[in-house]
């Protein structure tokens, strides 16, 4: 009972005026670029993260998760259309989504994938609701060992579930964590990596480092996108409407998709690009007829759908309960949250209820809007995807550039944000992904303040963080996720040995 009242509270704050306008913008704004193929949700809140800045902590929230989920719903439109993925974990989508617009039912794709999407959401919001408070309830009983060794498998395991190379997503972590080094030692006082700039004494700030990887990045590789595919179909509400066969395929592969998506979301550093690929793996393995994946097949629609808009909420409980995100851009909110003065972890439920809960209730409100979005206004989103992309670009540039100069009124974080811009594409290029570069820039400094506090407390005994029960697990299971990626490095050594 106490639960459904703190959401009754909830929903009195997210149907204030003001929330319930940002919570539209947020969505509308997210389902936008996410439409827009190879932006991504990531991009769009690095991209809207300034405007936050002069907002209340809860508005700012309830917009940046509206942008985030929102361009999950939005990223399948493309990749249904065009085959062109939306966001990365849309890509799954292309190969049963594009093949049934081919054979002209995209109606039905947009409508169980916008059905899924909210399926997925709605559980992921359940699980949300009462298993974040008990998760934060546990998460008081941690002192500084338990929180570095969690950190620590958080980066950890954001490289060994990479999509890519799990040795060249780690050495994008300890890129990272060498970035969150520069600046002043809050400790000792010391420069750390300045140069002698000055510029530097308050280190990069996570805007600029956002905007760039992930906002100017995207906009140069899009640019090189092929636009040339582009739809001229028209989808009216009645070719919508699925079949009873349609109907019946629905229901199982969506509820099995959201149970996954909502399990690897709430992982720390996993994701929803992860759960929408699990998803689909786990559609073809039970299937009776797998041959049919790739030609049009609803399961291959609805599980990841379903199963990454359940992981992009179920990522805000690491997030918020234990301040470690549970994805990429989830390391963006948390640090929105800390430039707002809010510190995540497990006393932000009881300190901030109105936040939380009013966060809660928006994810219901944003989820019945996007539905409204994504079926009577399909055509406008179709329309959209036809723009030509040199129009879009200089535009959104112009904007990224005055939003971080915004920041801190400083002409040096415009320089760094191109700079930023131009490596993360770099990065792209040649094949490594620049996600576990935010997140190790973001927990960087997390990690090394909680070692020091542990050999403080220790007296300067690492061991002694094994011998705690749930420090010792969590290290354990780092070394074990290290083992498993020099295995598997070993082992593909050995494939390409034989091939040759």
């Amino acid at each position: 009972m106490d639960t459904l009242s703190a959401l009754v509270g909830g929903f009195a704050i997210a149907f204030s005026v003001q929330n319930l306008q940002y919570c539209f913008i947020g969505v509308t704004l997210g389902t936008l670029i996410g439409v827009l193929p190879g932006i991504g949700s990531l991009a769009a809140v690095s991209m809207l993260l300034p405007i936050t800045f002069y907002l209340e902590p809860t508005t700012a929230l309830v917009m940046l998760a509206g942008v985030f989920y929102g361009a999950e719903y939005g990223g399948s439109i493309a990749s249904i259309l065009l085959r062109l993925p939306g966001t990365p974990s849309t890509a799954i989508t292309c190969l049963d989504g594009h093949p049934m617009a081919k054979a002209g039912r995209a109606g039905v794709a947009l409508f169980v994938t916008t059905v899924a999407s909210f399926l997925g959401a709605a559980i992921g919001i359940v699980i949300l609701m009462f298993f974040s408070p008990y998760l934060a309830a546990v998460a008081r009983n941690f002192t500084s060992a338990e929180y570095f060794a969690i950190i620590l498998l958080g980066l950890i395991g954001a490289s060994t579930i990479t999509n890519g190379s799990a040795f060249k997503a780690l050495m994008m972590v300890v890129v990272g964590l060498l970035l969150g080094t520069v600046g002043t030692d809050l400790s000792s006082g010391a420069q750390r990596f300045t140069l002698g700039a000055t510029t530097l004494y308050d280190g990069f700030g996570i805007v600029v480092v956002a905007m760039g990887l992930f906002g100017i990045s995207e906009i140069i590789h899009s640019i090189r996108l092929s636009r040339s595919a582009l739809t001229d179909q028209r989808i009216a509400l009645r070719t919508m409407i699925p079949t009873r066969q349609d109907m019946r395929e629905f229901p199982m592969p969506a509820l099995r998709g959201a149970g996954i998506g909502a399990f690897i979301g709430a992982l720390p550093g996993a994701g929803q690009t992860i759960a929408a690929f699990m998803s689909y793996a786990v559609e073809k393995k039970l299937s009776r007829r797998p041959e049919k994946f790739g030609t049009g097949a609803i399961e291959g629609i609805t599980a990841p759908e379903s199963s990454n808009n359940a992981a992009s909420i179920t990522a805000f409980i690491p997030t918020l309960t234990l301040g470690i995100p549970g994805s990429a851009t989830m390391a963006l909110i948390l640090g929105a949250l800390l430039i707002h003065g809010i510190t995540p972890g497990p006393n932000l439920i009881s300190n901030n209820p109105e936040m939380f809960w009013g966060l809660v209730a928006s994810f219901w409100i944003g989820n019945i809007i996007l539905v409204i979005l994504n079926l009577p206004l399909i055509n406008i989103w179709v329309r959209l995807i036809q723009l030509p992309y040199n129009y879009l670009y200089p535009g959104i540039i112009v904007l990224v550039c005055v939003g971080v100069f915004a920041v801190n009124l400083n002409v040096y974080d415009v320089v760094f944000v191109i700079f930023f811009g131009f490596a993360g594409y770099l990065l792209k290029v040649y094949g490594f992904e620049p996600a576990p570069v935010l997140l190790g820039f973001v927990l960087g400094p997390m990690l090394e303040e909680n070692l020091r506090r542990a050999l403080l407390v220790h007296r300067g005994d690492f061991w002694a963080i094994f011998e705690r029960p749930i420090s010792g697990t969590f290290m354990a299971m780092s070394a074990l996720l290290l083992l498993w990626m020099v295995v598997s490095a070993v082992r593909s050594l050995r494939r390409g040995s034989r091939r040759t």
